[in-house]
């Protein structure tokens, strides 16, 4: 009995590792097309999986990241610490996208993000040498990271934007379009300070859009 449980839990562990790393290697496909076999081989053999629990740290403030962790499952935050010891959240990192402070990763500086776990957390991970080496052997892959920093990029300037040119309500109205998945997932309060907005501010615009 106990064996067969064993043999079941392993083939489950395999078979959890072999969809994690393919459901990765399509996205990767499906952001630089022109990715051959063989340097889809090559992510593969660097491919690693890291789990975390609730309130888990997959990248600490303050230290070089050594890896990029795309969230096979799972969902986190990303948070400073302002001078008052107050956290403030910057970004969510639900399935199918990077855990990554990437100006920070790629610079080899520390970063200046927490990246905590608020749900359970399977990530696929891929080491700073594998890419760089990546990057030196295949035109491609060199390419790969050039598209996923102009994601980074447009991301980051939708955010500083939405700031300069949008209300509070706006960007409340934005998040529920853009992350129609998470809206369920996060608390208020974090929610809140990702809008750069009081908990009380943000429950008033709820109730004003509901009766609305």
């Amino acid at each position: 009995m106990i064996k067969g449980l064993y043999l079941y839990s392993v083939t489950l562990l395999y078979k959890t590792l072999n969809q994690a790393f393919d459901t990765y290697l399509i996205s990767v496909k499906s952001l630089c097309p022109r990715l051959s076999g063989e340097e889809l081989d090559y992510f593969k053999i660097g491919l690693k999986i890291t789990e975390l629990q609730p309130k888990h740290f997959f990248i600490h403030a303050n230290a070089i990241q050594q890896e990029i962790g795309y969230v096979y499952k799972g969902l986190l935050r990303a948070f400073y610490v302002d001078e008052k010891g107050n956290e403030i959240t910057v970004n969510f990192v639900p399935e199918n996208r990077y855990a990554t402070h990437y100006s920070a990763f790629i610079s080899r500086t520390p970063s200046k993000y927490y990246f905590q776990c608020i749900e359970p957390t399977l990530l696929v991970t891929l080491s700073y040498e594998h890419i760089q080496k990546g990057y030196e052997k295949f035109t491609n892959i060199e390419r790969y990271g050039r598209l996923v920093a102009e994601s980074v990029l447009k991301f980051q300037q939708k955010r500083i934007e939405s700031f300069l040119f949008e209300t509070a309500e706006q960007r409340y109205l934005d998040f529920i379009k853009d992350n129609v998945n998470l809206f369920n997932r996060v608390s208020l309060s974090h929610l809140s300070s990702y809008l750069g907005i009081e908990r009380q501010t943000l429950t008033r615009i709820r109730q004003r859009l509901t009766k609305g």
